[in-house]
């Protein structure tokens, strides 16, 4: 097998994923970020107590940081801590991509959505969206949209039987 075909896709094991971003917002461009977690989130996570509904990228002194993720801790794990679930996390991306990020979020009124939580080999990834808000008559023609294509769908599989 070649190195080429052994790749996995990013979010095959999925954490956890931010749908909401998805209805509420055009996602232009992807990029893909690791976290900076301490021992007992990364236990929380993989037990899947990990939630990305209305988390948002904001920028720091440079750095890219992730507010409103949610992160549960296990009850028999962290008995000397002081944890706090919504804690913002840092983003470890290179200095370009938080340039780029930064640049569209200041000049073309662009937002930093989070999409996805997953694992890529041992270490937790965060997928960053690059994305523009959606207005009320774009949500619904989204929606028919959708409907249309399962609506489709459901009559070619009735016309093939």
């Amino acid at each position: 097998m070649s190195k080429a075909s052994k790749k996995k896709k990013p979010g095959g094991n999925t954490i956890a994923q931010n749908k909401k971003a998805r209805h509420d917002y055009f996602i232009e461009e992807r990029f893909e970020a690791g976290l900076a977690l301490n021992g007992w989130e990364v236990k929380a996570l993989r037990a899947g107590k990990g939630q990305l509904t209305d988390s948002y990228v904001f920028f720091k002194n440079g750095e890219a940081w992730l507010l409103g993720s949610q992160i549960h801790p296990l009850a028999e794990a962290c008995t000397h801590y002081v944890t706090d679930p919504t804690r913002t996390r840092k983003l470890l991306l290179n200095r370009r991509e938080i340039s780029k990020l930064q640049e569209a979020v200041t000049q073309k009124s662009y937002t930093v959505v989070a999409t996805s939580l997953y694992w890529k080999n041992h270490l937790v990834k965060c997928e960053v969206a690059l994305a523009k808000g959606k207005q009320q008559h774009d949500k619904r023609q989204t929606e028919k949209e959708r409907d249309w294509s399962v609506q489709k769908q459901r009559v070619m599989r009735d016309h093939n039987r």
